[in-house]
Parts: structure tokens; sequence; C-alpha cells
């Protein structure tokens, strides 16, 4: 792993210099990963898009005056579960926005037509639901949650994630990405991954680019996972997203990250991480995945057959099979991976509940048996 000043020089690296910090950072993730990379094949389900934040970029969350302002039913739930499992999915990722009820009559409103006055406690019951209901192993994403929260939510779900995004106070400030946003303040994100670890949850957590932030502030986020996963040792993978700005948002007209970018971030980040953390990029933001590869990816994320992004809706999810064919044409094979990864599964009494354990070890089963593919064991 290398250290801060080293990881802050990397700056304005490009050209042949960035080309050679790829190559360094790939070999890293050989050594660690081997020559596949992996993906989780999901369903998405957001179970409601309101939210008390109010995020620059984002056009997930509705308002209380929009039409389409809402929380899903259990029967929507399940449909959309039933669904997925018919395409062979096995991940089930809740998305929501954070504490909707605490901000918006409306949210409260819908709340108890469905018979709760919280979020969490819908949530907890509709993850229940899925586990009974389907063999789909539920992953929650919603957003920071107290020690207690995590507790309560941990036997309904295989893991849980939350993007830190970045640990800039500055981009609280009126006018940047995050002002007005009572959940996206660094030490309100930071509390949650530390907490996850203190409860063995398998955990999910990444840094958003491009949002105002500078190089200094991506490293010094970088580092924060790094403090607390070398603490607890159950973050299983760091997503690195690309900033992409989008019509009717505040962030509208600011400018995106270019592809060199995401490629030295990704290459410091493998380099910054504990190899054992999986380093990952979202396929379906950038249409050159080998320049992702070669920057030292090892894993694409939840990529599903059935339902759309419903973060980045403007981007299709690629096909499985064209994510394969450019792994394997730089020499890697595409697994699929469950979405608690493997050595989470070996701990079973620690990161697992035990009504979900069997579900695991029924699934592990059922991978290891479409892996076996008739392109060197990609799953396609």
């Amino acid at each position: 792993m290398i250290s801060v000043a080293e990881a802050k020089s990397y700056k304005f690296v490009t050209g042949p210099d960035l080309f050679s910090l790829c190559q360094l950072s790939s070999q890293v993730r050989d050594e660690c990963w081997g020559k596949q990379l992996t993906y989780s094949k999901k369903v998405f389900i957001p179970l409601t898009n309101m939210c008390r934040d109010s995020c620059g970029y984002c056009t997930f969350v509705q308002s209380p005056d929009s039409p389409n302002a809402n929380y899903m039913t259990p029967e929507e739930v399940l449909k959309t579960a039933y669904e997925g499992e018919a395409l062979a999915c096995k991940e089930a990722l809740f998305s929501l926005g954070e504490r909707p009820e605490e901000r918006h009559q409306l949210a409260r409103d819908k709340l108890a037509a469905l018979g709760y006055s919280d979020t969490l406690d819908y949530l907890h019951d509709q993850c229940e639901s899925v586990l009974t209901h389907t063999s789909l192993l539920p992953h929650i994403n919603a957003g920071a949650l107290s020690y207690e929260e995590l507790k309560k939510l941990k036997p309904v779900a295989a893991s849980m994630g939350m993007m830190l995004e970045n640990v800039s106070v500055d981009l609280l400030r009126k006018g940047q990405a995050h002002h007005a946003c009572p959940d996206k303040t660094p030490k309100r994100r930071l509390d949650t991954i530390e907490q996850a670890g203190r409860l063995d949850i398998a955990f999910t957590t990444g840094i958003l680019i491009g949002i105002g932030e500078t190089w200094e502030d991506r490293v010094d986020s970088l580092m924060a996972i790094r403090e607390r996963h070398l603490s607890y040792g159950h973050i299983q993978e760091v997503i690195i997203q690309n900033f992409r700005a989008k019509p009717g948002t505040a962030m509208a007209g600011c400018q995106e990250p270019d592809l060199d970018d995401m490629k030295r971030t990704i290459a410091v980040a493998r380099l910054i991480l504990p190899h054992d953390i999986s380093i990952q990029a979202p396929p379906n933001l950038e249409v050159d995945y080998g320049s992702y590869i070669s920057a030292g990816i090892n894993d694409w994320g939840g990529i599903s057959p059935l339902t759309k992004d419903f973060i980045n809706p403007e981007r299709a999810w690629p096909q499985i099979e064209s994510v394969a064919k450019a792994c394997q044409g730089l020499g890697y094979d595409l697994n699929e991976r469950l979405t608690i990864y493997s050595r989470f599964q070996q701990q079973e009494s620690r990161y697992l509940d035990s009504n979900l354990t069997q579900k695991v070890a029924s699934l592990i089963h059922r991978n290891a048996a479409e892996n076996i593919g008739i392109h060197g064991g990609a799953a396609l």
C-alpha cells in the first residue's frame, strides 16, 4: 500500500506515466485476484424515491410535488423479485432515499397507508419478505445508519453498503454538491462505515469523483476507508464512480471527469487500499471497458438483466456477453459472484446470521455450476 504523499503526487500524471501507473495497479490486481473479473447479477428494488437530502447531482429523488414520488408496495417488491429470480438473478439491491418521513408529510402519509411510521422498519420487512419467498439475497443501500439500525437490518441482508462519496466538508457549503444534505456529512458517513465494522457486516463503500472535490480530497477519502478496513476488516469492495451531469439538476452544467481521470483514480485506489478489497467501477457509465480493466479493477458491480439503473437511468446496463468479451480480449474470465464475497462466506458465524447461511450455501453451489461456461469459466 502506498503512502498519502505518494498517492497525492499522482495528481497530474498523464500519458506514458499514467500508462505505467495503470500497469502497476493491474499487476497488484492480478497478484491478488488472478485472471478473472466478477459481477453480481442483480435486480434493483428502489423502495422509495423520496429523501430528506437534496444532492446537487441526483435525479433519483422525487420531491413531494412530483406525481412519481412514491413507495413500492409489498406486492411490487415481490413481483420485481420474482421476475429477477426467473432471470437467474441472485441479488436484490434495495436502494432508497434517506429518512424521507423526517422531512416530507407525503412520505409519512404513504408509510402510514402501508402500516408503518418508519422507512427502515418497512425496509426490514420487505427484505425479510424477499428472503422468505425467493432465493435472492438482499443487499441494503439505505444511506447513513446508526449502530442500532445496522444491527436490526443485519439479519435480513447478506451485505450492506453506502457510498462515502467524499470526506471534504467544503462540499457541504452553499452551492456545492452536498449543501442541505444532513446525511452527507463526512462524520456521519464515516461513522456508518465504522459501526458496520463493529457489527461484522460485509460492506460496500466508494467515492464519487467530479462533484467539486480536489485530488487531495479523493486521496484523503480513500485513506479514511483504508483506516477503517484495517481496524475491522469488513469492507469487501470500493466503488470508483464518475459523476454524470443530468438535465434538471443543480449540477447539470458541471464538467464530468474524463477517462484519464477515472483511470488515474482507479489505479491509485488499487495501490492505496488493502489488497483484499475489491475495486469496482460501473460498466454502464463508460463504454471503454478495457480502460477500466487496464487501470486495475477486478469487479463490475451489479448488472441487471431486468431493471434499469435508477440512479443513472439514462445509462443502460450493458449486456453481460459484451462485458465478458471485453474481459476475454484482455486475457480475463468473467465470473458471477454473490453479493457477499467468498472470504466473508467462509466466516459465517461473524458475517452471516443463521437464517442466511443455508441460502448462501445453496447459491454458492448454483454459482459454481453456472460459472463453468464455454469460454474458460466465464458466466455468460
